[in-house]
Parts: C-alpha cells; sequence; structure tokens
C-alpha cells in the first residue's frame, strides 16, 4: 500500500480506507447484482453450481453434492496479456 500512497501523492491511510471502502462496495454489489467489474483487472461473479454427484476419495463410494452459490474472480484478457 505504501507504494501506491506514494504513487498517488496520498497518506497511507487513505489509501487503506479507499482500498476498504472499494472491497465493501464490491462485496455488497456482487451481492446483490450478481457481478462487479474491475476494469482492466476483472469481474468478481456471483455464479449458481448445479448439484452433481461426486466421489469419497477415503472409500470410493458416490455421494450427492448439493447444489449451491459460488462467487469467482474472472480476470480479463488486458490483465492476462499484461502478466503473461
Amino acid at each position: 500500500m505504501q507504494a501506491l500512497a506514494d504513487k498517488l501523492g496520498k497518506s497511507k491511510k487513505e489509501v487503506g480506507e479507499f482500498m476498504q471502502a472499494m472491497v465493501d462496495m464490491a462485496y455488497s454489489v456482487t451481492k446483490k447484482e450478481g457481478e462487479f467489474v474491475i476494469p482492466g483487472l476483472g469481474k468478481l461473479q456471483k455464479k449458481q453450481r448445479a448439484a452433481r454427484m461426486g466421489r469419497n476419495p477415503a472409500t470410493g463410494e458416490q455421494i450427492s453434492i448439493p447444489a449451491k452459490t459460488v462467487v469467482k474472480f474472472r480476470i480479463a484478457k488486458q490483465a492476462k496479456d499484461a502478466i503473461l
């Protein structure tokens, strides 16, 4: 955070408060709307996962895995290209 504070000419506390506000907003928007986009970085998405059959690795017994909601982060192509 110090590097970001230096780059923006802000205090470390101000940058920390901004980052916390952004994270809180990302959580609430994703919960309400199902998606939060950070341009150039990616998006946080809420997805439904269907019920399916799985296997207990210890016993090999088949088990039913119930449907559930999961959160995924999909990285933007621009970020992937810049990193890779």
